[in-house]
């Protein structure tokens, strides 16, 4: 086990639409101790989750098959969760009410992700 202790482990959703990226995000999460609760690859998909599963934080790409990940942004804000976003086209992709949020540039790290974990106190 990494930086993280299995104390701090966290229940993860992921939701990105490129299929090896997920498997990708999830085997950085599964390393440093989290678990993975789901790999949502659409909007749908991944409010599907957010209604029905429990989890700690999730971690979102900015845009999926063209489509704005915003309706889950606020869904998880409306429940209080929090959330990173990860995404290739930097803070500027992000829409402005949730810039103050943790934003990893693509392509990043294990530790970079560890960091952003940590940055959600």
């Amino acid at each position: 086990m990494s930086a993280s202790s299995t104390r701090d482990a966290k229940r993860v959703l992921v939701v990105e639409d490129e299929l090896l990226l997920g498997i990708l995000i999830e085997g950085m999460l599964t390393e440093l101790g989290h678990e993975v609760v789901t790999i949502a690859p659409r909007v749908s998909a991944a409010l599907a989750a957010v209604e029905n599963e429990t989890f700690d934080l999730a971690v979102l790409d900015v845009r999926l098959y063209g489509e704005s990940v915003t309706p889950v942004a606020e869904a998880l804000a409306a429940k209080g969760i929090p959330f990173i976003f990860a995404t290739g086209y930097g803070r500027e992709g992000v829409l402005e009410p949730y810039r103050n949020r943790p934003v990893l540039p693509k392509p990043f790290s294990q530790a970079d992700l560890d960091r952003a974990i940590q940055s959600l106190g």
